[in-house]
């Protein structure tokens, strides 16, 4: 029996498939991800998934949860090792944010939208899942007063979210492109220009 085999049976082959899942996600979209393409990936029977997911949307359900906990992962490590001035953690969750895209761009792309892994992921709403609230945190001193919080929040999300989408398609030149020779730091001037409540 081969090495993973036997690691799978002490108990990380729901690991691995979710692992095969984001690996299938990465590479080819919603589209490319079956149960069977998952089991081949992970090494184990086609039939070896039904022992932990509910099926296909079972599946994609802890897949989405994994894939949001990376995301976060990637925004607040950027937070924990920029200067912590409310100003430069607003740009700290922008720079998470884009390199979470560059070394995850398969799953960024199907993470959001009508039929992303969003709708899978078993939260309370969006307003209560962890990126969201990651966002909301850097985003609170720069709402002025008596203002939805929403409108700031979206500013923030639409300028980055659509930016590193344009990065990590090439629009910028290719995607390998050094951040610093791209218009990043344009795009974090106008973050800089968003709410007057800031530490500077």
């Amino acid at each position: 029996m081969s090495t993973a085999k036997t690691r799978h049976h002490h108990g990380d082959l729901k690991r691995a498939l979710i692992q095969a899942g984001i690996d299938l996600l990465e590479e080819g979209g919603l589209d490319a991800l079956t149960l069977r393409k998952c089991a081949a990936r992970a090494g184990v029977s086609h039939a070896a998934p039904a022992h932990h997911f509910a099926g296909l949307p079972g599946l994609i359900t802890a897949i989405a949860e994994e894939g949001f906990d990376i995301f976060s992962k990637y925004m607040t490590d950027a937070i924990e090792a920029g200067e912590q001035t409310d100003r430069e953690r607003l740009r700290s969750i922008c720079r998470g944010y884009l390199q979470f895209g560059l070394s995850h761009s398969g799953l960024l792309k199907v993470m959001f939208g009508e039929h992303g892994l969003g709708i899978h992921a078993p939260r309370d709403g969006r307003d209560e899942a962890e990126a969201y609230l990651i966002l909301r945190g850097v985003c609170a001193p720069f709402v002025p007063e008596d203002e939805d919080p929403h409108i700031v929040e979206a500013q923030v999300w639409s300028l980055i979210h659509g930016f590193t989408l344009l990065y990590i398609g090439g629009e910028f030149g290719c995607s390998s492109t050094p951040i610093e020779d791209s218009p990043f730091e344009a795009v974090m001037a106008l973050i800089d220009r968003i709410g007057t409540q800031a530490n500077t």
